[in-house]
């Protein structure tokens, strides 16, 4: 199998953003093989494969997805936080996290590709040694991108690497025309509070953000949302409060399902008169993962369905009609 991954030495400017639901970190080579586009600086890594290739490490639960979303389950040999994983058809080991990665196990392997990401202009220093020891290892940028149908369009990524770009093709195009026939028309909007405090600091998403993304698109506003940018911010707790008081629904609370939870946090949140609490914590998988995180990444569309539900049909939404949340309950 020759996989060539060619690295960018030197920065390049990064075109500007394109607005709307292209992704903009990554484009698919002709002749196969696919180009990532840092968003710290503008590098292009160039991925060239000669054949389909057999046997992925995945560092993310969201590439593990893309691969079973076009039949590349067998494909997927390791995984960074396997007992985390929904999808049951998987067969891979843990190959541990960045931070402590098993370089053992991953050259055991022998795979044809590590599929990893990362958080700044610096290269992580697991992926530096990897790629020194001869192991391929391409970055990928999904989590930047602003556009809930950017982020699923990484199948297409997957599809030109396996050899299955029509069916990743199809299976984007399908995911796409779901999510528009589902998009709101109308013009009252239901204001959203988003989240609940992590240690002690409450995090909502930004203007831009592909999250708040959807739940425009449902018909909704994320209260606190700062325009225009696509990092959450951190408000205090005593904001959280004057916003709960303007909320139709609140949405994604913690882990929490029912009431006495969320008080379990903090008493405080016994002032929020929000009437409609709603989580996305539905499947999750026996060793803790949330499959909202991991298919949810590929199926925008079954997540935006879920919230048209919740902020447009009448109160209460019926439990079994809902895919990724459950209401909680008083």
């Amino acid at each position: 199998m020759a996989v060539i991954l060619l690295v960018a030495l030197s920065c390049s400017r990064m075109a500007a953003p394109e607005a709307g639901e292209e992704a903009r970190f990554f484009e698919i080579v002709e002749g196969g093989g696919v180009v990532t586009i840092s968003p710290y600086g503008g590098v292009r890594d160039t991925l060239r494969v000669d054949e389909p290739l057999g046997s992925i490490v995945c560092a993310s639960s969201s590439y593990v997805a893309c691969l079973s979303a076009i039949g590349c389950d067998s494909i997927v040999t390791g995984v960074s936080g396997l007992r985390f994983l929904s999808n049951e058809k998987i067969k891979a080991v843990e190959i541990g996290y960045d931070a402590a990665p098993d370089y053992e196990r991953i050259f055991a392997l022998k795979p044809d590709l590590v599929v990893a990401y990362a958080s700044s202009a610096v290269v992580p220093d697991y992926v530096a040694f990897l790629r020194s020891s001869g192991i391929p290892v391409l970055l990928l940028y999904d989590h930047l991108e602003t556009h809930p149908l950017a982020r699923a369009s990484y199948v297409r990524l997957f599809g030109a690497l396996t050899g299955r770009q029509a069916e990743a093709d199809a299976f984007f195009a399908d995911v796409s025309e779901q999510y528009h026939s589902l998009i709101y028309k109308g013009t009252e909007r239901k204001k959203v509070l988003v989240n609940l405090p992590y240690g002690d600091r409450w995090f909502i998403p930004g203007g831009a953000n592909w999250f708040t993304r959807l739940v425009e698109d449902a018909g909704g506003e994320v209260l606190g949302a700062e325009e225009g940018e696509s990092a959450s911010s951190v408000i205090s707790l005593e904001k959280a409060c004057a916003l709960s008081r303007e909320a139709d629904v609140w949405l994604n609370p913690g882990l929490c399902r029912t009431m006495d939870d969320i008080l379990s946090v903090s008493p405080v949140f016994e002032t929020f008169d929000v009437a409609c609490i709603y989580n996305n914590i539905k499947r999750l998988s026996p060793g803790g993962g949330n499959d909202f995180w991991e298919s949810g990444a590929v199926r925008p569309d079954l997540i935006l369905s879920d919230m048209v539900s919740i902020l447009q049909e009448p109160d209460p939404v019926f439990p079994d009609s809902l895919y990724y949340y459950i209401r909680v309950s008083d």
